[in-house]
């Protein structure tokens, strides 16, 4: 990015320690060392000076004897930026009002013999958009193996789970059964999608080169006298930073329309864990999955305790008075008391991470659509922010992902009773259909049927009773011809159709899943369950 004096890098430091100025929480609490080095200033930064040397020294290859090796070697040798090297760049950039010439600066004076050669042809594009693209594709090749390993986690999931069946909800209300493992095998699919999408657009990732000022390398056609070797300088430096190739046209900048290609497979990841974490955080009110908890955690600063009671079968939720330290329950007639409350505040971490990193391919079509000709510079200090932001968050998403998906506890029993209190309604297509094998009239079957359901309905929702459904149906003479087959009609798993077929295709050894992480089967099995800083 090149820069100007709204650019610039603060004034010093405020003294005191880092408690006294702002920090960004994403590293300060929730991303991993490795993706906030990535993109520390000390890398970044660094990052020139290697593009730098690598432009002299293809440059000498390409016939440029002016770039001695004696230049080449001190540059080598001072590849890292410093923390002086900072404090040169520092105080002549509050004199020039130009980073890069401020680096420029900083780097020629450990390397006096590069001094005069240090940018040659080069505008300060080559150095900024390079970086950020050579950034952009380190990140992806952190994010990528975590990403794999969630995928494991939840193909794990879903297959220890690929029997039990669970209530499926549409419009948020109770429509047939599915599996916990099939709902587990629809998050894990829009994973494996986004991998395939960040894996697509790192594979496809080019580099800026050295194109000059506005795209034309008029400047190194100058310098050479040749254009085919303005083509092999372009060839030397990709092969050197390990990109493929150069994009065809650039003008000052590569085009912005790669950093919207990039944030937005970015951003998308940010879709499927908000969606996966929203599931979660339902489950978890419902009590029937939760997210891992420590033995310290507290659930909340407020009520040191809600137990969950079964009760006549019917799930119950007590709250505890605290009077002068001493607990009261009510009523007295339920037992089994289980666990003290517990947010899910891990998902909720995701969900809100997921949430800002799904705004960020807004930023970045607005910055690609306020692009005039060839190139204007409000790019610059919101691609400084936005960049970045994009991977931090997204890094913090899958650590925290990876967190939750490593240790997933599912209740069955609490279950199993949802599962029964809509069981009987859900299978009354069935007993009409009984019926009529039995000889008794459809119409006549549907509108008793229909009569029973609304009585029990009223049960459940006017009067908070268990559904009394089949207590109904078996006290209402015209189903007799099925009620020996009710009992065997009320088994769940009878109705969660290819559910588990549909887990062991996708999830299972040789599936459709362990074909698309195999890459990463070395990273992923020998990567520890991520932790949380906080």
């Amino acid at each position: 990015m090149a820069s100007n004096t709204h650019d610039a890098q603060p004034a010093k430091a405020i003294s005191g320690t880092g408690y006294d100025v702002y920090q960004t929480s994403l590293t300060a609490r929730y991303c991993s060392p490795a993706m906030s080095k990535l993109f520390s200033q000390r890398s970044r930064h660094s990052t020139w000076r290697k593009l730098w040397f690598l432009l002299a020294e293809s440059q000498r290859e390409l016939g440029i004897e002016t770039i001695t090796p004696e230049a080449l070697d001190e540059m080598k040798a001072h590849l890292e930026v410093t923390d002086n090297d900072f404090e040169v760049a520092r105080i002549e950039e509050k004199r020039r009002r130009h980073d890069v010439m401020a680096h420029v600066h900083a780097f020629g004076l450990v390397a006096p013999s590069a001094a005069g050669i240090i940018h040659y042809g080069a505008t300060s594009c080559y150095v900024t958009d390079n970086t950020e693209l050579i950034l952009m594709r380190d990140a992806m090749d952190l994010l990528l193996p975590k990403l794999a390993k969630v995928i494991s986690n939840l193909a794990s999931f879903a297959m220890k789970w690929k029997s039990e069946p669970t209530l499926a909800y549409t419009h948020l209300q109770p429509a047939q059964l599915i599996t916990i493992g099939k709902r587990a095998a629809a998050w894990a699919q829009d994973l494996m999608f986004d991998l395939e999408t960040i894996e697509h657009v790192r594979s496809e990732l080019k580099f800026r080169g050295a194109q000059g000022t506005t795209g034309t390398q008029a400047s190194f056609l100058q310098i050479f006298g040749d254009s085919s070797k303005c083509d092999k300088l372009n060839e030397l430096l990709c092969q050197k930073a390990g990109f493929p190739d150069c994009y065809d046209v650039s003008t000052q900048t590569y085009t912005r329309k790669v950093d919207l290609i990039v944030g937005s497979a970015i951003a998308g990841l940010g879709a499927t864990a908000q969606k996966i974490a929203g599931d979660i955080r339902h489950l978890a009110h419902l009590k029937e999955i939760e997210e891992p908890f420590e033995p310290d955690q507290i659930g909340s600063s407020a009520m040191p305790g809600a137990f969950y009671l079964f009760g006549q079968g019917v799930l119950r939720l007590l709250t505890l008075e605290l009077r002068f330290g001493v607990f009261y329950l009510s009523p007295q007639s339920l037992t089994l008391l289980q666990a003290y409350k517990r947010n899910p505040m891990r998902s909720e971490r995701i969900y809100s991470l997921s949430r800002e990193l799904i705004s960020k391919p807004a930023s970045f079509a607005n910055t690609l659509s306020d692009q005039w000709m060839e190139r204007s510079l409000d790019d610059s200090a919101i691609r400084r922010i936005d960049i970045p932001e994009s991977f931090l968050l997204c890094d913090a998403i899958l650590i925290g992902l990876e967190n939750v998906t490593s240790g997933l506890v599912v209740y069955p029993a609490v279950v199993n009773a949802h599962v029964q209190q809509e069981l009987p309604f859900m299978i009354t297509e069935t007993i009409i259909m009984k019926l009529v094998e039995k000889g008794l009239s459809r119409q006549e079957a549907h509108e008793q049927i229909r009569v029973l359901s609304h009585q029990a309905a009223h049960t459940v929702k006017g009067e908070g009773k268990p559904n009394d459904m089949i207590s109904r149906i078996k006290a209402t003479e015209f189903f007799k011809p099925v009620w020996d087959d009710l009992d065997e009609m009320l088994d769940s798993k009878l109705y969660t159709g290819r559910s588990v077929e549909i887990v062991e295709r996708f999830c299972g050894e040789g599936g459709v899943l362990a074909g698309k992480i195999k890459p990463y089967k070395s990273q992923i099995e020998g990567a520890p369950t991520a932790e949380l800083h906080v």
